[in-house]
């Protein structure tokens, strides 16, 4: 049986957005709801920081500087850990008032990816029903410069990329399904969409993509981080003791070590009660390598 460890028992209402800081041996999760929060997690002094956000802030990519690119309910921001200075850079989708961002990542020539979708939290943390798909997919450029590749989209989730950089993989979690993409990183353009899997154990969340390309699929519902081998064939279930699984990433000083962020968001007293653990982030040791997250701007 393969079982992954408590890391830190932080209880957050929806843990997502983790990343590793390869150069700093660091990592950074959030806790979406308000009182949105940033924790960072340094590895070598065993220490963890957590820092208030103005607002919902949902992905992130470290930016070579140090700074963090921070996606929210409204935009796009840059954060300083040291001086906690939280600065907007842009506003995404203005005309869509009931939108927020959702998941992201940076690519290997440090381009932002991120989604968004109609905002399903209110700001006391409860739900709001999803009624339309009205997310997209977005790049953006170190120049900041915003570019607009998919729309009609429920649940934007899963920036991942092969490890020779030429797949895409994303899911919209409402289909169940994950799909791939041709990327064709000479035009900034995604092609050729196409199902990569649909696996029956919940829903599909983030995911992260290790040195042999295999696929680890965070398992919303699912109490698993699932792997899939570069055609879509399961490989490995890595069973967690929560049912909601959220978004995962490899580190350590090997990057052999995936961590991965779970949620208490919407369970009954009863549901958290059997689940006590609900809302931790749990760490799994890999006989594969991963692959470093990839920095903002650089």
């Amino acid at each position: 049986m393969n079982k992954a460890e408590l890391f830190i028992d932080c209880k957050n209402k929806l843990g997502e957005g983790i990343t590793w800081d390869n150069d700093n041996q660091t990592l950074y999760w959030l806790d979406i709801p308000m009182p949105s929060k940033l924790y960072k997690h340094n590895l070598e002094i065993n220490n963890t920081l957590q820092f208030d956000m103005p607002e919902m802030i949902t992905a992130m990519a470290i930016r070579p500087n140090n700074d963090v690119l921070i996606a929210s309910h409204y935009g796009i921001n840059n954060f300083n850990t040291t001086n906690k200075k939280f600065s907007k850079i842009l506003d995404l989708e203005t005309e869509k008032p009931n939108n927020r961002c959702n998941d992201g990542a940076a690519d290997f020539l440090g381009n932002f990816w991120v989604g968004t979708m109609q905002n399903n939290i209110s700001p006391d943390g409860s739900d709001i029903e999803i009624t339309k798909n009205s997310g997209s997919i977005y790049s953006i450029d170190k120049d900041f410069k915003v570019t607009n590749h998919v729309n009609d989209i429920g649940i934007s989730n899963t920036f991942a990329w092969s490890p020779n950089n030429d797949k895409f993989y994303f899911t919209d979690t409402l289909t169940g399904i994950i799909d791939v993409y041709d990327y064709n990183h000479h035009e900034n353009k995604i092609l050729n969409k196409r199902e990569f899997i649909k696996f029956d154990r919940g829903y599909p969340d983030g995911s992260t993509v290790d040195s042999e390309g295999f696929l680890w699929s965070c398992r919303w519902s699912g109490s698993c981080v699932a792997r899939f081998d570069p055609n879509g064939k399961l490989d490995t279930v890595i069973d967690l003791p929560v049912p909601n699984v959220t978004s995962c990433t490899f580190g350590g000083s090997d990057l052999k070590t995936l961590f991965i962020t779970t949620a208490r968001m919407g369970m009954t007293e009863e549901e958290l009660n059997n689940n006590p653990l609900a809302g931790s982030v749990f760490a799994y040791n890999a006989s594969v390598k991963g692959k470093a997250d990839f920095k903002f701007g650089s």
